[in-house]
């Protein structure tokens, strides 16, 4: 075996960042994890799914049934109108396992805490604000005035990536979707189980989902909003005035939709703010940098796959360095890894286009909708969630060649 990368400085301390050294550690390559935040991950983000795709992918580094008991299952996605009239339904193909819910808060502080116990760390108060390289490595350096300096740094910063810029400052940002996010947590929510159910309307004027556990619920907005808000600004209003707003967006709709805004406590509001989609990435390497994650592909949130394809991404790129030299590594990374993304982008960026159709616009997608549930065959996306990691397969040689010129798929 040869072997050019011996450490590691993973930027980001979300999902992907702590995988990634994770699977670098189980590949024989020390990192160490540096996050902008200055806290850890108590408390950080709403609901999101982990498809059993990214569950056996975390399988591999030994930290799948570590997670699994803190979600609860997903077991299909009930389409409804404003009426509260059934739609459709989407379920995993036959012999696949559901999806698992997770609160993201929860599923951070395991992975933080595992991450730990394995003696690698993460240091929290680091925002990188440069790279520089030599011929013996690259160095990071903080905007608290630090630096760090490894074989190799991994971008796993999300999708406002800054590694990204690093490596191309041409890169494309992310594209505003037309919607501005929100979610909650209700303790009480005054509504029976839905028994692994994940119901979503259509409303009148924005679009609702909800899960309902056995003692607790939570729940999502995306609300039509023309003008782009950053986050900061949708911030820039408190919760216990955006509550009553998002409640009357819903009046008229005979869902749960309002019963469970009006139960929500502001202080469990969470203001995710704008839904963004990120355009294709050209370049996902260059030097020592390389990219990992939802900075180098990130799919719509109705994807259901961004946190598994993230996780996916972070174990082969460990295998990858395992196995190859620098440069032959990141392009067998990229050409194994950007067609199976690229196909999963392509065949779910069309779903916000419809949360933010009008009167019009929404009639006729529950009409469309109808018809391709009762058409579809669940078996033909079988492939989404069949992927599996050989870990102990070593990597194919791509060769030097750039990982995009060798990928014909995308």
């Amino acid at each position: 075996m040869t072997r050019d990368v011996r450490t590691a400085l993973v930027i980001g301390g979300g999902i992907a960042g702590p995988v990634s050294a994770m699977a670098l550690r189980q590949a024989g390559i020390e990192a160490t994890v540096y996050e902008a935040y200055p806290r850890g991950p108590k408390g950080v983000g709403g609901g999101m799914t982990i498809a059993p795709n990214g569950l056996d992918a975390l399988d591999v580094i030994g930290a799948g049934d570590l997670v699994r008991p803190a979600g609860a299952d997903t077991t299909g996605i009930v389409m409804q109108d404003w009426k509260g009239s059934r739609l459709g339904e989407f379920a995993n193909p036959p012999g696949v396992p559901p999806m698992r819910f997770f609160y993201r808060a929860d599923l951070l502080r395991l992975l933080e805490q595992e991450t730990a116990r394995r003696g690698i760390r993460i240091e929290y108060g680091k925002r990188l604000v440069r790279a520089t390289e030599t011929a013996d490595g690259v160095t990071a350096h903080f905007a608290d005035g630090t630096a760090a300096t490894a074989d190799e740094l991994i971008g796993a910063d999300g999708i406002r990536s800054t590694v990204r810029t690093l490596i191309d400052p041409d890169a494309p940002e992310p594209r505003y979707a037309g919607l501005i996010s929100f979610g909650a947590r209700v303790a009480e929510p005054g509504l029976p189980s839905t028994l692994g159910k994940m119901p979503m309307s259509f409303g009148k004027r924005a679009f609702f989902g909800y899960q309902v556990f056995d003692s607790d619920a939570v729940w999502f907005v995306n609300l039509p909003h023309a003008e782009p808000m950053t986050v900061a600004e949708a911030k820039g209003t408190p919760a216990a005035q955006w509550l009553p707003l998002l409640r009357a967006m819903f009046a008229a709709d005979r869902t749960p939709a309002a019963q469970l805004i009006a139960r929500t406590d502001p202080a469990n509001l969470l203001i995710v703010g704008p839904v963004e989609n990120m355009p294709r990435v050209p370049v996902w390497s260059k030097g020592r940098i390389v990219l990992v994650g939802d900075s180098a592909h990130a799919p719509s949130s109705s994807s259901g796959q961004g946190a598994s394809l993230s996780i996916e991404s972070a174990i082969q790129l460990a295998r990858c360095l395992r196995d190859l030299p620098r440069d032959r590594a990141f392009a067998a990374y990229e050409a194994e890894r950007r067609p199976r993304v690229e196909r999963i982008i392509r065949e779910t960026t069309h779903k916000n286009s419809a949360k933010t159709a009008g009167p019009v616009g929404r009639f006729v997608n529950a009409w469309a909708l109808r018809i391709f549930t009762r058409l579809a065959k669940p078996e033909r996306m079988a492939w989404m969630f069949d992927y599996r990691i050989d870990w102990d397969a070593r990597v194919a040689d791509a060769g030097s060649q750039p990982a995009a010129a060798l990928n014909t798929a995308a």
